[in-house]
């Protein structure tokens, strides 16, 4: 079993930026991000393949968040800039055994307890 920490969220204006990371107790292989609004379903944001050579974004988030790894640290990150009032949400991180970059949730077999991200205007 993997556990999976997250942490960086918080509350911020629109138009700022937070870093979310998750530290995980054992190395995975992919690794994501997803965030739930109240009311909504969980969503894919963004994935990274083991080497990091791969990465995929929702295309709501493509060209304002960054997900990247430190496999050193078994430490996935997300840069999230310009962040808007719809970005507001709980994010989850998740890992997996694929080799590739799941984007679905049942892609991703370890998840994090969540962290709350609130962009304020």
């Amino acid at each position: 079993q993997v556990q999976l920490v997250e942490s960086g969220g918080g509350l911020v204006q629109a138009g700022g930026s937070l870093r979310l990371s998750c530290a995980a107790s054992a190395r995975t292989f992919s690794m994501g991000w997803f965030r739930q609004a109240p009311g909504k379903e969980r969503e894919f944001v963004a994935g990274i393949s083991w080497s990091g050579g791969s990465a995929l974004y929702a295309d709501s988030v493509k060209g304002r968040f960054t997900i990247s790894r430190d496999n050193a640290k078994n430490t996935v990150y997300l840069q999230m800039n310009s962040l808007k009032l719809e970005d507001t949400a709980v994010y989850y991180c998740a890992a997996g055994r694929s080799l590739r970059v799941p984007v679905t949730t049942g892609g991703y077999d370890y998840w994090g307890q969540g962290t709350q991200v609130t962009v304020s205007s």
